[in-house]
């Protein structure tokens, strides 16, 4: 290993007790999202070790966003420590919210519990191990080489498991995630620690709505199922669309192996009228309305015309053969697949400083799902970002969520050694 690179290596090496105990402080605040809880004592502790370390810090509320309540503000924080001669701008951005915990684990999950090499609770994986590292990566390197130039942000930002609306969305709406702000964006990521993400698929959310006659129970005929009526759409998706579907592949690298087809899931369905006062006891009522929401995920060959179009043709078609069919169908979120190339200044660092610490080359792969890449990308125009941090994809959002130690360390090494090669060796 060249010298300047075994000094970030040991640098990081001598953090390893800090970087746990920050990712324990991390998972002790219960983010969880919905509905938005402790975001904001969880920026402010992150801004309070960031501006520690010589970083000018901001907190920004989503305001507007889907779930922004004076009871759920959705703070984010930002934070940016310039250097000392002119230079581009590596910003590593992190989301702070965690799915909720749900059963099954035999530890507390927003204790922070470390044992065995490991560090288990709520987000330890996704994504506050490969926060913390990114944090000590920033600082390790700056320590190594305080006459760096150029700038180094970090930000802390809310609301990815929901679609990122109150964070990413709204800093790259303000122009935080944009040139001449900003440069490069590391996103920490559990994709594994020798891989690089360099995109996702294509998301399409939608809602399709069925209409109806209300009517009473005990004389149906005179009314007119919108349940039946969904029960026919989704006929026709089990019969035509998902085989089709499942015949589509593509050429992007995406993990896991399934994944590497076009897909829908059925997210949701609502139907008849509420049992929301009498659990348990049905309104005797004819459905007027049934809703369905789709997630639907597609491939950089397709297109979303193409996308909307296979949905579309299917209730055009039920809306001719059934009578009174009626639809209506509202778009929810749509996200073009991104795929950032190999030899782009970012995947380039990273790739070299895998490298390094692993002898051996990254994988190079494609998220199934979509991450805060894709408002950099539709809102920032900046291209130049991809996915890498600690933790087993595998292992989020699951019963006893843990990242290692060791690979927490391995990973915030190859984060200062590609902030290394960024800003001071010439990666352009």
């Amino acid at each position: 290993m060249p010298a300047m690179n075994e000094m970030l290596a040991k640098a990081v090496a001598a953090r390893t007790e800090e970087l746990v105990a920050l990712t324990v402080d991390l998972i002790r605040f219960p983010t969880v999202n919905p509905p938005g809880e402790a975001y904001t004592p969880c920026a402010e502790y992150l801004a309070g070790k960031l501006a520690a370390r010589g970083f000018d810090t901001r907190l920004i509320r989503g305001e507007g966003a889907p779930g922004d309540t004076d009871r759920y503000p959705r703070t984010n924080v930002i934070a940016r420590r310039e250097g000392r001669a002119a230079g581009p701008t590596v910003h590593f951005n992190s989301h702070i919210d965690v799915v909720e915990a749900g059963d099954g684990w035999t530890v507390d999950p927003f204790a922070g519990v470390v044992q065995g090499g490991r560090v288990y609770g709520r987000g330890a994986c996704d994504m506050k191990g490969g926060l913390a590292a990114s944090i000590i990566a920033a600082d390790a390197f700056m320590a190594t080489y305080p006459g760096y130039p150029g700038a180094i942000e970090i930000s802390g930002t809310v609301d990815e498991e929901s679609g990122g609306f109150g964070g990413v969305a709204h800093l790259a709406k303000l122009g935080y995630f944009s040139r001449p702000r900003v440069d490069h964006v590391i996103i920490p990521e559990p994709l594994n620690k020798d891989r690089i993400c360099l995109g996702h698929r294509g998301v399409w959310w939608a809602e399709i709505e069925t209409g109806g006659a209300i009517a009473h129970g005990s004389m149906p005929f005179l009314g007119d199922s919108a349940i039946r009526h969904m029960a026919a759409v989704l006929a026709a998706f089990e019969e035509e669309l998902f085989p089709a579907l499942d015949r589509k592949r593509t050429d992007m690298p995406v993990v896991p192996e399934g994944a590497r087809r076009s897909t829908m899931n059925i997210n949701s369905i609502h139907g008849g009228q509420t049992e929301d006062f009498f659990p348990g006891l049905p309104s005797p009522n004819v459905a007027d309305s049934c809703r369905l929401v789709i997630d639907r995920r597609f491939l950089i060959e397709e297109s979303l015309d193409e996308v909307k179009g296979e949905v579309v043709a299917i209730l055009e078609r039920l809306k001719r053969e059934r009578p009174r069919f009626s639809y209506r169908l509202r778009d929810l979120m749509e996200v073009l697949p991104t795929m950032t190339e190999r030899d782009a200044p970012v995947p380039r660092a990273l790739a070299a400083a895998i490298r390094e610490v692993f002898g051996r080359d990254p994988d190079y792969v494609i998220s199934p799902g979509t991450y805060d890449q894709k408002h950099i990308a539709r809102l920032g125009h900046l291209h130049d970002c991809v996915a890498y941090g600690p933790g087993i994809l595998d292992l989020a959002h699951r019963p006893d969520e843990w990242v290692g130690i060791d690979d927490m360390v391995q990973s915030a090494t190859v984060m200062a050694m590609s902030l290394d090669a960024l800003l001071r060796g010439g990666v352009e």
